[in-house]
């Protein structure tokens, strides 16, 4: 009789822990980058009156007897099934789309998250603003004019330093893609052009390229038809600002050129075939390039900042299309792309799905900042609740993996979206009704075996 009144006690105790897991739940229904719990039982080890007997010639084989000492909570097991996302139209604001958790710090304490709310503090670091956690990464390492991030590196602080500086480049490179209309005239023989004759026998085109400091100067290239000589072209560069006397072009060779003035020619179907580093001078030496990538060295002196600087001109690839053509089309004047750029200030950053940071700058450069890391865990359900939507790492969650989204069996970052709770609310006022009905049976168990004992007590009379 004991015993069932033991047992009852045990329903009611485990239930009641069942009913605070399912108000926990609940009540963080609205809790970004909450997984939801589960309780699990199972029953107690049974009282045994008799035991088991193996079947013999004479007779059969005879059951345990056993009374059972009632229930006991087997597990409380966390469900790290994918939230829906809520957008927020707030940069630094992420969720993880799959498996995974963003990785926070505090001193050498480490910390794991799927609440995204995060921010960035006066430092520029960022942060959860809710505890002051760090969120953890990789930083982008400038090497030459290329950026760097090392994923297998140490982890360190995110750093976004909005309002930095990005110091001006000088113009390294200069790509064309322009076409020259072969209706083009050419220019005279036996007798100077006109003014009017070299006009319309030139083409020009132009691109502002930058210095040292990041002044801009307006370079034009001259592309004049050569008479005599079918699909040639003298090509004459100018550039504003810079000392016209010491401009010279360079094609790769031993030829040492000393005038600002290339040739370049094409073939019947309007492919550039050649550019040599020649103004057309009978016995002039030549330096040739006729395959490959058709390019130029342009030398310039800026005397008024005391600056020199190398351009190097890349005109297409012979016998292709991609860069300068010859059609009977209409002339195009724009050079297609430079690389240099002047003094920027970093005004917002973006960050993509593998959780890369991207700067973009005032001068129209974009420039990674630093990789935000990620881990996943062989058994997360093993991992311990700290509070703050915080997990900490335990013997059977096993070792961080770490490294960035979208590898190795990571989710991929949404920037701008919040994970919500995947707490449903119809299962927990479903399993609350049921975990009410398991208390008040339990509690019946234990009002009958209380009148039992009472009709017992009253035997005496």
């Amino acid at each position: 009789m004991m015993r069932s009144l033991y047992s009852g006690v045990s329903g009611l105790r485990n239930h009641q822990i069942r009913m605070d897991v399912l108000g926990h739940n609940i009540s963080n229904i609205n809790t970004y980058g909450f997984k939801k719990s589960r309780v699990s039982f199972q029953d107690i080890l049974s009282q045994t009156i008799s035991g088991a007997a193996a079947p013999t010639a004479q007779k059969g084989g005879v059951n345990p007897k056993q009374v059972g000492l009632g229930m006991n909570v087997a597990s409380i097991d966390k469900i790290f099934t994918q939230g829906s996302l809520q957008a927020t139209g707030l940069n630094t604001d992420m969720a993880i789309q799959g498996d995974g958790f963003f990785i926070l710090k505090r001193g050498e304490e480490t910390f794991y998250t799927r609440a995204g709310g995060f921010g960035v503090d006066k430092n520029g670091t960022l942060i959860n603003p809710a505890n002051g956690l760090r969120v953890q990464g990789w930083m982008a390492v400038q090497t030459g004019t290329e950026y760097i991030i090392n994923t297998t590196a140490e982890l360190e602080d995110i750093i976004i330093p909005v309002g930095a500086k990005d110091p001006a480049k000088a113009t390294e490179f200069v790509g064309f893609k322009s076409n020259l209309d072969s209706e083009t005239p050419r220019l005279p023989i036996g007798r100077e052009a006109t003014e009017e004759e070299v006009l319309k026998s030139t083409v020009s085109t132009n691109i502002d390229i930058f210095d040292s400091l990041g002044n801009i100067h307006a370079l034009n290239l001259d592309f004049t038809r050569v008479q005599g000589e079918e699909n040639t072209w003298l090509v004459n560069a100018v550039v504003e600002g810079a000392e016209e006397a010491t401009m010279s072009f360079d094609v790769t060779g031993d030829n040492v050129n000393n005038t600002n003035t290339l040739v370049m020619r094409f073939d019947n179907s309007g492919a550039p075939v050649s550019v040599e580093d020649s103004p057309l001078t009978p016995g002039a030496p030549v330096d040739i390039v006729n395959e490959g990538i058709l390019s130029a060295r342009l030398s310039v002196n800026f005397p008024e900042d005391g600056i020199a600087q190398t351009i190097n001109l890349n005109f297409g690839e012979a016998g292709d299309y991609n860069g300068i053509s010859q059609f009977a089309s209409p002339s195009t004047t724009r050079a297609f792309e430079q690389d240099g750029y002047g003094l920027g200030y970093l005004q917002s950053f973006t960050i993509d799905n593998a959780g890369v940071i991207t700067g973009v700058f005032t001068n129209g450069k974009k420039a990674p900042i630093g990789q935000i890391a990620m881990a996943s865990f062989t058994n997360p359900q093993g991992l311990i609740a700290e509070g703050d939507n915080n997990f900490r790492e335990t013997n059977n969650s096993g070792l961080a993996n770490v490294g960035s989204a979208e590898t190795g069996g990571r989710g991929k970052i949404t920037s701008g979206t919040l994970e919500m709770s995947n707490v449903d609310l119809a299962e927990q006022f479903t399993d609350m009704i049921v975990t009410q009905r398991g208390f008040q049976a339990n509690s019946r168990s234990i009002t009958t075996s209380d009148q039992m004992l009472q009709e017992l007590l009253t035997l005496k009379r």
